[in-house]
């Protein structure tokens, strides 16, 4: 007898048509659009900031991230305007204080720059400040690149300050009189 259906030979070739058959009736029922979807994967957008920094005049715009990670020369670059400009020194900001002022600027739906009143302190210039303003922190996270006093032309503080609370990424105080909202990546506080 000739007959394959009754051999291991014959078993195994049922396997693969139903195998087969199985995948192929599995890609129909997946509707034309998740195919395409899945097939063309969506470059995740870039985040761009600009800044002004109000005491050296000095201005930004940087993609700091791209293509799903940080960019290092772009992220230096915005250090550098962030920087203590009493001292003339520059630290590394938290890339987390980049995404915060990234979703802040969402948020507000703007294009306009920040402008930066204070962005890294250096301790000396942070013990010169707390021994004139009650409202400096001894210990204020300026000094290790996690917050920034800012304001945006056009956009009130209350406006500013409120989003940022939305946003619920850290500490806001929101400062009317001296005209600057301060927004870290510290605990979720607010003043």
């Amino acid at each position: 007898m000739d007959n394959n259906n009754d051999t291991g030979l014959g078993k195994v070739v049922r396997r693969r048509e139903l195998f087969a058959f199985a995948a192929a009736a599995a890609t129909l029922m997946v509707p034309k659009w998740a195919q395409a979807a899945a097939q063309v994967r969506k470059p995740r957008p870039e985040r761009v900031l600009s800044l002004y920094n109000l005491h050296t005049g000095e201005s930004v715009k940087a993609t700091y991230w791209a293509d799903g990670k940080y960019l290092g020369s772009e992220m230096r670059s915005i250090w550098r305007v962030m920087r203590d400009h009493r001292t003339d020194e520059t630290h590394p900001i938290d890339p987390d204080v980049f995404d915060l002022l990234f979703a802040l600027q969402r948020k507000l739906r703007t294009s306009q720059p920040f402008q930066i009143v204070s962005g890294y302190r250096s301790p000396v210039t942070n013990a010169m400040l707390a021994e004139q303003s009650d409202g400096v922190a001894n210990h204020s996270l300026h000094m290790v690149g996690k917050a920034v006093d800012v304001r945006i032309q056009g956009q009130a503080v209350r406006t500013i300050g409120r989003a940022a609370l939305q946003l619920k990424q850290g500490g806001v105080g929101m400062y009317p009189r001296s005209n600057f909202v301060h927004v870290d990546v510290g605990p979720v506080r607010r003043w």
